[in-house]
C-alpha cells in the first residue's frame, strides 16, 4: 500500500494536469450541440487509458453516446475491482451562478480544483 501512496504523491502534479485537461472538454450529453465534444471526451479517455497501460480498451458505439470499456488483469486469481463512472457532465446553466467559466478549471488558494 505504501508504494501506491508514494507513487500517487510523486505523480500528483501530473495527475492534476491530466484531470484539468479532461475537465476542459464540455461533454454535455443532454445538449445535441455538444455531441462532438462528448465524442472527443470519450476518445480522450480511450487514449489516456491506453497510455497508462490498460490492457484492453474499447470505445463501444450505442444508439446514443459511446461507452468506454477498459480491462486490466494482472492476476486472474486476484479479486476483481470494478470502477464505474460517467465522462459526460450536467449542463452548467445558469452560468451567472459560476464564479469562473465552468470549462476553465482553476485551483483555488486552498488547493481545491473547480470546473
Amino acid at each position: 500500500m505504501q508504494s501506491a501512496l508514494q507513487h500517487a504523491s510523486h505523480h500528483f502534479p501530473t495527475f492534476v494536469e491530466e484531470l484539468v485537461e479532461l475537465l476542459k472538454i464540455p461533454s454535455i450529453s443532454t445538449d445535441s450541440e455538444y455531441a462532438d465534444e462528448v465524442r472527443r471526451c470519450a476518445t480522450w479517455l480511450v487514449d489516456h487509458m491506453k497510455a497508462i497501460g490498460v490492457q484492453k480498451v474499447e470505445l463501444m458505439e450505442t444508439g446514443g453516446h459511446p461507452i468506454i470499456y477498459g480491462e486490466h488483469i494482472v492476476d486472474a486469481s486476484k479479486p476483481t475491482v470494478l470502477v464505474y463512472g460517467h465522462y459526460d457532465v450536467q449542463p452548467p446553466d445558469p452560468l451567472e451562478l459560476w464564479n469562473t467559466p465552468p470549462f476553465e478549471p482553476r485551483i483555488d488558494e486552498n488547493g481545491k480544483l473547480f470546473a
